[in-house]
């Protein structure tokens, strides 16, 4: 069992930066694909970044050129660094962590931080 605990969330002007971090317990991260996923009010969740066990990193068109995925394994963390902020980002960000082996596959979710880009 994994639990996911995200922070760093707020309310950010257009441009601005935040860093979200997700803090794992009860499993260590480095075996799991890890992701952000934001849900805004009324639309369906959506992958937004990811990064594989392994490294390799996948990011939404949307956030391409602004956002950066990163994990630290020692510390047990994945963050993601958000920059030139728009007002379309704003939505709850979730943390997610998942595994595939041998046929079973397990994910975990975390409570979500709320984003909020306005002036």
């Amino acid at each position: 069992q994994v639990q996911l605990v995200e922070s760093g969330g707020g309310l950010v002007q257009p441009g601005g930066s935040l860093r979200l971090s997700c803090a794992a317990r009860g499993s260590t991260v480095s075996i799991y694909d890890m992701g952000w996923y934001r849900q805004a009010p009324g639309k369906q969740r959506d992958l937004v970044a990811a990064i594989t066990s392994g490294g390799s990193t996948y990011y939404a068109d949307s956030v391409k050129g602004r956002f950066t995925i990163s994990r630290d394994n020692a510390k047990n963390t994945v963050s993601m660094q958000m920059n030139s902020l728009k007002p379309e980002d704003t939505a709850v960000y979730y943390c997610n962590a998942e595994r595939k082996f041998g046929g079973s596959r397990w994910s975990y979710w975390g409570q979500g931080t709320q984003v909020t880009v306005s002036s």
